[in-house]
């Protein structure tokens, strides 16, 4: 019996404890509850492009407009608020979406109770109108601290295409480009604008090496509300422009410039094209530099390269008559070379430079510059002064023969002795 009433009375102590157990557990719930119950911010107010979209006074929020915004264009939302609190790195997160998303953060700042703040963010609008003329995004605003944190209920903003765009979708060239070659420009349209676009043209170009073909017509797109039938057959369009890249270019990146345009919209895209050349002076003198004698001739000879796929006639010019080429007019063969020679002489000692010019048709392909450098006695002196000195060894030679020839020999004297008969 004495163990019976022990139980019982462990019995209401343990109910006690648990009692009180539940009842600190409930209060610690109701405090934590109070505490995140207690937000950042009170009357906030947010904008977009200057235009009110949401009011928020702490537990009411109201949407005053209706707001539409076009795709791919940028918008300014600014956020005001008054704080309830002290907090600290606290930073205002604008997100924007919906199939993508667009999210920027404001730079952390610290608040104090009572007094009123305000935040800029810009945003780029996503482009999410695969198949629709216009749809919603959700912008959602959020005051965030430390301690404290505010999220703002969703605002519904109509994205609608722009009234006339065109979406260049792809630009296609061939993966190696020789100079001298032409190749072709594969560009595909699509109307991606609210209206429809009428007379497309596009261009090609790569400015640098001043290469350039079109405007070339793409026909009308219209858009997608007004497609009957494949709208892909009538709100796109795929055409190619051909360039031919000079045979005198140099191997490197260049930049391909594709201009789309009609009355109502211009659209640009560039791409990077890679571009070889395995001959890339298409003149080439082999020595351009001669040492020489006055009065001697000096020879050159100047190498004219065809790298392309048609007979190529050069025009060879000079700018003194020191210089005189072999041929003023070579005909080259598709693929092939040809070599000229181009003499020259000066009788004045020192350098002498003069221009060589080759000319396909009235295009200056190259002017190569030729030097000759004229040092030493001239050649017909040195002719002059061999005479002389031979002429003095000659005169000599016949003094002596003459001295030899004029000298008369002595008259031997005879002895005769006696004779006996």
């Amino acid at each position: 019996m004495f163990f019976g009433e022990l139980n019982k009375a462990k019995n209401k102590m343990d109910k006690k404890n648990l009692v009180v157990t539940l009842c600190t557990f409930a209060l610690a719930v109701f405090l934590v509850a109070s505490v995140s119950a207690t937000g950042l911010a009170s009357n906030a107010q947010v904008t977009v492009n200057d235009i009110q979209v949401q009011s928020f006074n702490g537990t009411t929020t109201v949407t005053p407009n209706n707001l539409s915004v076009v795709a791919g264009s940028q918008i300014t939302v600014k956020v005001y608020f008054t704080s309830q609190v002290n907090d600290t790195n606290v930073y205002v997160r604008a997100t924007l979406g919906g199939q993508s998303t667009v999210t920027q953060q404001t730079p952390i700042f610290d608040v104090e109770q009572g007094y009123k703040y305000t935040e800029f963010l810009t945003l780029n609008v996503p482009y999410d109108l695969q198949n629709q003329l216009s749809d919603n995004l959700r912008l959602q605003i959020e005051i965030n601290g430390d301690n404290y944190e505010t999220t703002l209920n969703n605002v519904l903003l109509r994205v609608q295409r722009p009234a006339y765009n065109v979406d260049v979708e792809s630009v296609t060239t061939p993966s190696t480009i020789n100079a001298g070659q032409q190749f072709p420009v594969e560009v595909v349209l699509k109307n991606v604008g609210y209206n429809e676009l009428n007379d497309v043209y596009v261009s090609a170009a790569i400015s640098e090496l001043g290469v350039v073909q079109g405007p070339k017509w793409f026909g009308d797109l219209v858009t997608l509300d007004n497609c009957s039938g494949e709208c892909n057959n009538q709100n796109t369009a795929v055409g190619d422009l051909y360039l031919t890249v000079p045979y005198n270019v140099k191997s490197g990146v260049y930049t391909l410039q594709v201009l789309v345009q009609n009355n109502d919209v211009t659209s640009t895209v560039t791409r990077q094209i890679v571009i070889t050349n395995s001959v890339p002076d298409t003149v080439l003198v082999a020595n351009p530099q001669q040492t020489v004698s006055p009065g001697e001739t000096a020879t050159y000879n100047v190498l004219l390269v065809n790298p392309t796929d048609n007979v190529k006639v050069y025009t060879i010019t000079t700018d003194s008559s020191s210089i005189t080429p072999s041929q003023s007019i070579v005909a080259v063969p598709a693929g092939s070379s040809s070599t000229i020679t181009v003499t020259g002489s000066s009788d004045t000692q020192g350098t002498q430079t003069f221009n060589l010019n080759v000319y396909d048709g009235s295009t200056l392909v190259k002017t190569v510059q030729l030097q000759m450098d004229v040092t030493g006695s001239s050649t017909s002196n040195t002719v002059v002064v061999l005479t002389v000195v031979l002429a003095i060894i000659f005169l000599v030679l016949l003094v002596v023969l003459i001295v030899l020839l004029s000298k008369k020999p002595e008259k031997a004297t005879e002895d005769f002795g006696e004779s006996y008969y």
